[in-house]
């Protein structure tokens, strides 16, 4: 269980209770204005804060977003998979009304109340982001804002402020900050700050999204990065990258060891928005968890079918890249078709699902997953849990020359989040099976490890480790798929 305690502004303290990993939380409060001294009343006491329950249950999600006395506006799922804002008097604590409807749509990202009596809010639409000024006490439609096609990662500002800044990226804009000045009838948005790459020219490459219809006949949206004019004849080295968990979205985002990948070798980049992430809001997110998980690895799969049937790729060219519920994503994949992908790349992935519940902060997981104790939700994990689902494919298809691609799965001797256990049992596992317990073994593909040493599940990590790991894991995926250097 996670505490969040925040001071909506001098007089309310709120307290969010979450529970796992799902968008759900419990939502207190107390009225500082009703203690005569303050916080100073509890100093050297063990008495406990006078907290009152708003939201007592786990069924949604509530964001404050502004609060003018006892009336306060949240961002929730509540009966809103693609989110909402609602309105409630702590006088009157059951009677909610809606500010902003749940869009047919878009996904409601964030709100964030500005210039007194306004609202900057963020959409989602097909992956890509909206922003919009609206009044904050209505909801009603004030002014689109003109963005490119990418990801909004913070609107910043206090309700007071009529000067907004706004952090920006995409695919080919490494970083912006625009200014956007709401005193004028017209927002006026300009430019404020921006990262500039030497020697990187966003005109030699282009950007577009395709969407692929999976095995069940859902759309996924792809986006693919390549150089501009390439000819599709299957000749391109291909790095496709996938999360699918967790209700977290793949937005469009600038990082530079893909612009050296695309720009000197050739490759071109694709992110998949497969289910099991936020991108369509929490029906997307379900479709793609518990008893629905498959359905990420088939969406994987047909992302990566269609780079080759379109002529972008062939399997022995072909790339798979993710991390963490990634790398259960590469792990999953590898095992159902490994004649599709010449290279995969696993990091910190979570490979065990029968047993990862048993370690450090595993057990918050199950909420996406499900638990093996629990005899229906056993079925559902063996069945494409990576550690046990390890198979000769040459055996399983004789009359067909089939090995696993080249493998190097990624860990860290301090990962405390997804144990390091996970990888090393599939490297041993895999080495076993496919290779050393037979002779003469049609497994010719390396399968390898890099453990990353005083390190955990990568965030916070030196520059200079991150630039080591990129190194050694795109240099093993360019030697296996041949791609060469381009000047």
């Amino acid at each position: 269980m996670n505490l969040t305690l925040f001071l909506s502004n001098v007089q309310y303290v709120l307290l969010y209770i979450s529970e796992g990993c799902d968008p759900v939380n419990k939502l207190y409060y107390f009225d500082m204005s009703e203690l005569p001294n303050g916080m100073e009343s509890f100093r050297n006491k063990s008495t406990l804060l006078p907290f009152v329950k708003l939201i007592d249950n786990f069924d949604a999600q509530y964001h404050d977003i502004a609060n003018d006395g006892t009336l306060f506006t949240f961002l929730t799922n509540k009966d809103a998979p693609k989110y909402k804002l609602v309105r409630v008097d702590l006088r009157e604590p059951t009677v909610w009304s809606e500010v902003l409807q749940e869009s047919e749509n878009d996904v409601l990202e964030s709100a964030c109340a500005v210039n007194g009596n306004q609202l900057i809010v963020s959409y989602l639409s097909d992956v890509k982001y909206i922003l919009q000024v609206r009044d904050l006490e209505t909801g009603l439609l004030l002014h689109q804002l003109p963005i490119d096609i990418g990801t909004v990662d913070e609107v910043s500002a206090r309700r007071k402020d009529s000067v907004v800044f706004i952090s920006f990226t995409s695919f080919l804009t490494p970083r912006i900050i625009y200014q956007c000045d709401l005193r004028t009838n017209i927002p006026d948005m300009k430019i404020f700050r921006e990262i500039v790459v030497p020697g990187f020219d966003r005109s030699e490459f282009q950007v577009k999204q395709v969407f692929v219809t999976s095995k069940d006949g859902t759309k996924i949206p792809i986006f693919i990065v390549a150089k501009k004019d390439i000819r599709l004849d299957g000749s391109h080295p291909c790095l496709l990258y996938g999360y699918g968990g967790f209700n977290i979205s793949l937005t469009p985002y600038f990082a530079v060891s893909r612009i050296v990948l695309t720009r000197h070798l050739g490759t071109v980049f694709c992110i998949a928005n497969i289910r099991g992430g936020g991108e369509y809001g929490e029906e997307w997110h379900k479709a793609g968890s518990l008893a629905n998980k498959q359905n990420c690895f088939d969406d994987f799969i047909s992302a990566a079918e269609y780079l080759v049937s379109t002529g972008y790729t062939q399997p022995r060219k072909l790339c798979i890249e993710g991390g963490s519920n990634g790398g259960l994503l590469i792990g999953a994949c590898i095992n159902q078709r490994p004649d599709l992908f010449g290279c995969a790349l696993a990091h910190v992935g979570v490979m065990d699902m029968l047993r990862f519940h048993k370690f450090t902060i595993g057990h918050a997981w199950t909420t996406d997953y499900g638990c093996s104790d629990k005899e229906k939700e056993f079925h559902w994990l063996i069945k494409y849990s990576p550690l046990h689902n390890v198979r000769r494919p040459w055996e399983q298809q004789p009359d067909k020359s089939i090995q696993y691609p080249s493998t190097m799965l990624l860990t860290a001797d301090h990962d405390d989040r997804v144990v390091p256990l996970h990888s090393l049992k599939l490297l041993a596992t895999m080495q076993y099976v496919l290779c050393t317990s037979l002779e003469n073994s049609p497994q010719t593909n390396p399968i390898i490890g890099r453990i990353d040493c005083k390190s955990g599940h990568g965030a916070g990590r030196p520059t200079q480790k991150m630039i080591d790991e990129a190194a050694d894991r795109y240099s093993f995926m360019a030697k296996m798929l041949d791609a060469q250097w381009i000047d």
